[in-house]
């Protein structure tokens, strides 16, 4: 019997990533205050966040896979996050042409089953991204279409803001969405899932 699996996330973009692993999940959205602490990196940011996420959902529930993931986007090691509203987002794209952002996508897998093999698992995955120099007109042209103001770096890489991108480096092509599944398979894998049964 597959154990509980829970995905603390209120993020669509997440819970249509692990919807691609074919097992099946629950959605706990945490109560968390996910503002960076000073002097915190923002690897340190992401991870402490997604472990926070994952140890919230494990106080509300019994035994179970609890999955937390957060991502930090930065630029000149400063943290780029949610623009909000149009005006933020031009800013952020602005800002961004033409230059290389790193995104770390943090994720956590709580295993609270009393006979857990692997209790705490967490890693960081990051990305580079490299915008095209693009003319404000575009930019502006692109935030009215996909309007992407949930989303740290103003682009959503699986819709249209893929045109704003001229290249992608990383280890795990799911991570720049948001929940890096070839990092999450090796983790339930040590948890014991099995993905393919005869």
């Amino acid at each position: 019997m597959s154990p509980r699996l829970i995905l603390g996330s209120s993020s669509v973009y997440r819970q249509d990533l692990l919807a691609r692993l074919q097992l099946p999940f629950e959605i706990m959205a945490p109560a968390i205050d996910e503002s960076p602490l000073p002097d915190e990196t923002p690897p340190q940011t992401a991870l402490r966040l997604a472990q926070a996420k994952a140890v919230a959902i494990a106080a509300q529930v019994g035994p179970a896979l609890i999955i937390g993931s957060d991502q930090v986007a930065t630029l000149d090691c400063q943290q780029i996050g949610k623009p909000g509203n149009h005006a933020r987002a031009l800013a952020q794209l602005q800002m961004m042409r033409g230059r290389s952002v790193v995104f770390h996508t943090a994720l956590c897998l709580y295993d609270t089953r009393p006979e857990s093999p692997a209790a705490l698992q967490i890693d960081n995955i990051p990305t580079i991204v490299t915008f095209r120099d693009l003319p404000d007109a575009e930019l502006d042209a692109y935030l009215l279409i996909e309007k992407p103001y949930d989303c740290a770096g103003s682009a959503k890489n699986e819709g249209l803001g893929i045109a704003l991108i001229s290249s992608i480096e990383g280890t795990d092509p799911t991570a720049l969405t948001g929940l890096p599944l070839i990092a999450l398979t090796s983790m339930l894998r040590r948890a014991g899932v099995l993905f393919f049964k005869s």
